[in-house]
């Protein structure tokens, strides 16, 4: 069917219907309407979702804690969309540096050695065959409320290594594989 005899055959539906209409309100009825422009509008935000920022902090808190990093501050409220943005980048810095240990390398060749990332086996667990006393000396107490080391993720086990190597203690607390990856 064509475009006029649509136009047309409206016509006549709406006039059996009693509608009056005009040519002009049909004509841009069916005409092709321009596409509305794909973003939406900006509206500018004066407040931020305060559950959202809190949440963002308390990640950056925990991953700082985990790495050795001193605590974030910001002196604005929750609720301000600087506070938003602060967060945000800062918890993607933060997790940035984490992504990397210093050692990576050489933990993971002692986790190779080791065993499995979720080994669970007493009285070593992870990858990285941490023991009790190990894990309560070095482990954050976020950590430790989640349990013993096969509960933790791959990177949070290195961290851990990461801060017994910092305080002294090297390769030393796997004097077998540290050898084997020539760490000793």
């Amino acid at each position: 069917m064509d475009n006029n005899r649509v136009k047309r055959m409206l016509v006549l539906a709406l006039v059996m219907l009693g509608v009056s209409v005009t040519a002009s309100s049909l004509w841009a009825a069916t005409s092709p309407q321009p596409k509305a422009h794909l973003t939406p509008p900006v509206v500018p935000v004066k407040h931020a979702d305060a559950k959202l920022v809190r949440s963002l902090r308390s990640s950056t808190w925990r991953w700082e804690r985990l790495i050795g990093l001193r605590r974030s501050h910001l002196a604005a409220s929750l609720r301000s969309v600087r506070a938003l943005r602060f967060w945000r980048a800062r918890v993607q810095q933060v997790r940035k540096v984490a992504a990397h240990p210093p050692h990576m390398r050489a933990w993971l060749c002692i986790h190779r050695y080791e065993g499995s990332w979720r080994d669970s086996g007493d009285p070593y667990w992870g990858g990285l065959q941490m023991d009790r006393s190990f894990m309560r000396m070095y482990a954050t107490a976020d950590l430790l409320r989640r349990g013993w080391a096969n509960r933790w993720s791959p990177l949070e086990q290195m961290w851990v290594a990461e801060r017994a190597h910092r305080r002294g203690r090297g390769f030393y607390p796997w004097p077998s594989t540290a050898r084997y990856c020539h760490l000793l």
